[in-house]
């Protein structure tokens, strides 16, 4: 039996299946990684301060340089792919419990996925939270602000500094979220991780305790993962072939 075939049975056995999805899932829509051959920070190690909460804060050059990657980033221009539709049919299909996404590029939801399916652990780069209030709003409305000539926006309401609603490097994630995620993956009886390098914790320790918990697995990423043991089948295809050949109306 071919690996699809059996990833295929598997999903179609489940009926509580949760899929964890990384930035692999979105690179196909032509947004880059972070620590993959031709990451961002792969490329140009110094883009990681941009993502480090404490350099943020201190620094206004980060923010400016900050402010000017945002106004760039490519998923503003960036489509939903076959994989991100083939997770929006089995949702249709009734199969998916939650959708847990390490991305911050609002992909799922634009695909059309279910908003309350989604469970964004790292946050998302389409709201702007402000650092003192917690104010938050959409960000196009900032990025006009600094297309018309401020570097570094600072919060109407309140003067504090304003960044993506985003976990960046140095901030606390939200409980509430991992818990979810945590708790879904629990309660599953398919693990269906999509383009994730399955090294961030804690969400990567959602694989073992579905897993502790009887749920079966399908791992689909380009790269080797440490969990690749623990699944019943692993698929180094692309994910925007593979997904939907798997997943009940995905073609």
């Amino acid at each position: 039996m071919s690996d699809r075939l059996a990833a295929s049975r598997l999903v179609a056995a489940s009926g509580r299946i949760v899929a964890l999805t990384g930035a692999g899932i979105s690179t196909e829509s032509g947004i880059p990684d972070f620590r993959g051959p031709n990451g961002v920070w792969t490329r140009n190690p110094k883009a990681e301060r941009l993502s480090n909460i404490h350099a943020y804060v201190s620094d206004p050059e980060i923010r400016r340089l900050s402010w000017q990657a945002r106004l760039d980033h490519a998923a503003w221009q960036a489509e939903p792919n076959a994989g991100h539709r083939a997770l929006v049919a089995l949702e249709r299909a009734g199969k998916l419990r939650a959708l847990v996404t390490q991305n911050i590029d609002g992909l799922h939801q634009r695909a059309g996925s279910s908003p309350d399916m989604v469970v964004e652990v790292h946050g998302t780069m389409r709201e702007v939270a402000c650092l003192s209030c917690g104010w938050r709003g959409p960000m196009p409305v900032v990025l006009e602000r600094v297309r018309k000539g401020e570097d570094d926006p600072a919060c109407r309401a309140c003067g504090g500094i304003l960044k993506s609603a985003t976990i960046s490097f140095g901030q606390p994630l939200v409980p509430a979220v991992i818990d979810r995620a945590m708790r879904a993956a629990r309660n599953s009886d398919l693990l269906l991780a999509v383009g994730s390098s399955l090294q961030v914790y804690p969400v990567a320790g959602m694989v073992p305790a579905a897993k502790q918990h009887g749920a079966r697995m399908v791992i689909v990423n380009a790269e080797p993962t440490p969990f690749d043991d623990l699944a019943d089948v692993v698929l180094r295809e692309p994910i925007g072939e593979v997904l939907p050949s798997i997943c009940p109306g995905g073609e």
